[in-house]
């Protein structure tokens, strides 16, 4: 019986009374794995050899899982510093604590986002807590990092990790889990006879040149088979981010709905961002611990002094007979101060004072896209930046049945017509109101978006006499109702979780 050489070479390092992987089959007959499993199918195909299956899931920690066994975990460093710097009795400054963990980056966030979640203590309004009681000795993830530690591809099976701490640490990015699809092979009855009656060679052909082609002994050689069902090489290819495709979806409908887009700086004045929206200097929201002021430059230089006036009016005594104001200090030193902005409706506040594009006459429709940052702590839906979509509309009369009627049009666009509405307080909108929209996963009601028709003493210090409805909603919680994510740090930021972003798919 004639064969191609790498068939009889397979042949002939098989055994009948044990199964022999296609790796093992390679090594001994030193040709390339891919090589000997074309050979194997063809040998299937003529009833030589029996071919089974089975798939093997190995595990192995990334670069960054190998740089926590030496270092250890974020969230375990940042509680042994909670508890040197006595945040097992009191409450201490976060931002010491971090300084002394040596925590920086995108580790801050890790450690900050795990830290409660392990029961080590406790973050509220930039302080932290430890738990004396806690145990980090006996933190399954630490653990599990250093049994994982000097093997690579580790079967599952033979992980002494349980499932639960194998599924966090991929979450985390800190494990690679791999499947792979191990062939094995057994000689027929018919390959053992072939074998003892004896095998020849056949000389087989790949490819065809100039040369068979113009000599003619294309006619007598054999060419070897091409196997379409052979592994390839999986290509993971780029494509737009989730976020990305449900942020220019947006832009669409808005601008089919007739707006226009506003841009403005990420880093303004408290002037622009909260003064103009008549909120007051003292409010909680405007703390250090909740805005990320700039060091350097600290302050704005220009301002428009015939608004900062009004809007400092406004603030102090009201507007209108019904208006009493705060009666609280406001400073222009403060109003100038530099901070990322924590919403987009510092765009609005640009737009409506006539600063930045000049006066605007209703009826009037504006919104934008863009990214907002609060020092907010970091759970399934809030994270430290995020997308805000930012719209108002400007004409006279308007109610709180026209915004609604906004919003149903508006989310129709994605599917969703369970829009849900309830009462809420903002210091420049009356009324106002929070919308909530049902997840498709796990049914809960999660907030998307809070509205609200502007108050006069935000209006008639910016020039504005006729009203303004308005609203920011959340573009990373519409992804969530759109895709089923169930926890925003899957979409972006440094747990994102890529095989999720890969395969899922905007609906709307």
């Amino acid at each position: 019986m004639q064969l191609p050489a790498q068939q009889v070479a397979v042949l002939e390092a098989a055994s009948a009374d044990d199964a022999t992987s296609v790796d093992a089959l390679a090594a001994a007959t030193d040709l390339p794995p891919e090589t000997v499993t074309g050979a194997v199918f063809e040998l299937e195909a003529e009833e030589l050899v029996a071919v089974t299956e089975r798939v093997d899931e190995t595990v192995s920690l990334t670069d960054e899982g190998q740089e926590y066994v030496t270092d250890g975990l974020p969230e375990v460093r940042l509680y042994e510093a909670a508890l040197e710097a006595g945040a097992g009795d009191e409450p201490v400054q976060m931002g010491r604590v971090i300084g002394a963990s040596g925590l920086e980056g995108p580790q801050v966030d890790i450690a900050l986002s795990n830290y409660a979640r392990k029961g080590y203590g406790s973050i509220d309004s930039g302080e932290i807590t430890a738990d004396p009681d806690a145990e980090p000795d006996a933190d399954a993830e630490a653990n599990a990092l250093a049994e994982l530690a000097d093997a690579d591809d580790t079967p599952v099976e033979d992980a002494d990790v349980d499932a639960e701490t194998l599924e966090e640490l991929e979450r985390r990015g800190l494990l690679d889990r791999s499947e792979s699809t191990v062939r094995e092979v057994t000689l027929t009855d018919a390959a053992v006879t072939e074998l003892m009656a004896g095998l020849e060679t056949a000389e087989t052909v790949g490819q065809v040149t100039p040369e068979l082609l113009t000599s003619g002994e294309w006619e007598d050689v054999e060419f070897a088979e091409y196997n379409v069902e052979a592994d390839a090489e999986t290509v993971e290819g780029g494509k737009v981010h989730i976020l990305r495709q449900m942020s220019e979806r947006v832009k669409d409908v808005l601008v089919g709905m007739g707006f226009q887009e506003m841009d403005g700086p990420h880093a303004d004045a408290d002037f622009w961002i909260n003064d103009c929206l008549f909120m007051p200097q003292d409010h909680p929201a405007r703390t250090h611990w909740d805005r990320f002021a700039l060091e350097q430059p600290s302050h704005i230089d220009e301002l428009p002094e015939d608004l900062v006036e009004r809007v400092e009016r406004a603030h102090r005594e009201g507007v209108g007979e019904d208006s009493e104001g705060y009666h609280s200090p406001w400073d222009e030193d403060f109003a100038r101060a530099l901070a990322l902005r924590g919403h987009t409706t510092s765009l609005s506040t640009r737009y409506l004072s006539g600063t930045e594009i000049g006066e605007i006459e209703p009826p009037a429709r504006f919104f934008s896209v863009e990214k907002a940052y609060r020092n907010d702590t970091l759970d399934a839906t809030h994270l430290l930046e995020f997308y805000q979509i930012e719209g108002w509309v400007m004409a006279e009369d308007l109610s709180v049945r026209d915004l609604m009627g906004t919003f149903e049009e508006f989310y129709a666009q994605f599917g969703i017509t369970d829009i849900q509405f309830k009462p809420h307080y903002n210091p420049y909108t009356e009324p106002s109101f929070e919308l909530f929209g049902t997840h498709p996963t796990t049914g809960e009601l999660i907030e998307i978006g809070n509205s609200g028709i502007f108050r006069q003493e935000m209006l008639e210090p910016l020039g504005v006499d006729c009203d303004v409805m308005a609203w920011g909603l959340a573009l990373e919680r519409l992804a969530m109702l759109t895709t089923g994510a169930e926890d925003i740090r899957d979409l972006h930021g440094t747990l994102a979780d890529l095989e999720f972003l890969r395969n899922a798919e905007v609906t709307y």
